[in-house]
């Protein structure tokens, strides 16, 4: 729990972290007749997150700088917690536009620092200021965006229970590799594996849940 790395800091096995508990649990199915995973069944703000957004394609710079500093800043804690803290990270990071982060100084990190609304880690905190200057850099490669989805895998896994999503996959080992080399920080496989998830270059959703295949990324072929 301690490294970005940490298995349980993924949102695809967030029933790990959310006190959800049967990680080789299959789907749950819920009061309104939906199936769920275990992780997105019980509280409020995940089944909204898992039945509104979470897989879903993002594909602009400020939305894909957004997700990967708060994959970040997820490491070592629950995604849940991430998400009650999202609109104060988003007030503290200037909406999480690159160009406003990449100029933050030390008078912007002691502000953070400060912040009690959001998670104060001065190494993530670095690590976004970071991130937001490499991918300024990138703009002249084609951006954040095509880098990202330049690693869609020919096929995404099938998981039946959660004992079968994946934490890591081939692709973000080699995505990560490629970040780092490119200047980004804190972009292990197993967070960028989580980025992936979240923004649907792979569909995990177990094979029974009602999400399943609801990207549009995805053929039926492929996500059955």
């Amino acid at each position: 729990m301690q490294t970005q790395d940490s298995t349980a800091a993924t949102t695809g096995t967030a029933a790990v972290t959310t006190g959800a508990g049967t990680t080789g649990a299959g789907t749950v199915l819920c009061e309104d007749g939906l199936r769920r995973p275990p992780w997105a069944a019980r509280d409020p703000l995940l089944r909204e997150y898992y039945d509104t957004e979470w897989g879903m394609p993002v594909r602009d710079e400020a939305g894909l700088f957004e997700r990967l500093v708060l994959e970040g800043f997820q490491s070592g804690l629950s995604w849940v917690t991430i998400l009650r803290k999202r609109p104060a990270f988003r007030e503290a990071f200037a909406g999480f536009s690159p160009d406003a982060v990449a100029g933050f100084g030390d008078a912007d990190v002691a502000r953070l620092m400060a912040d009690e609304r959001i998670v104060r880690n001065r190494r993530k905190i670095d690590a976004a200021v970071t991130n937001a200057r490499a991918v300024i850099a990138l703009r002249t490669e084609g951006g954040l965006g095509e880098l990202i989805w330049s690693y869609r895998p020919e096929q995404t896994p099938q998981p039946r229970t959660m004992d079968e999503v994946p934490s890591r996959s081939p692709e973000s080992e080699a995505l990560a590799k490629d970040l780092k080399r490119r200047g980004f920080s804190f972009v292990g496989p197993v967070t960028v594996f989580a980025l992936m998830e979240a923004i649907g270059v792979v569909d995990t959703h177990l094979t029974d849940s009602h999400r399943r295949g609801s990207s549009g990324v995805w053929t039926r072929e492929t996500v059955t």
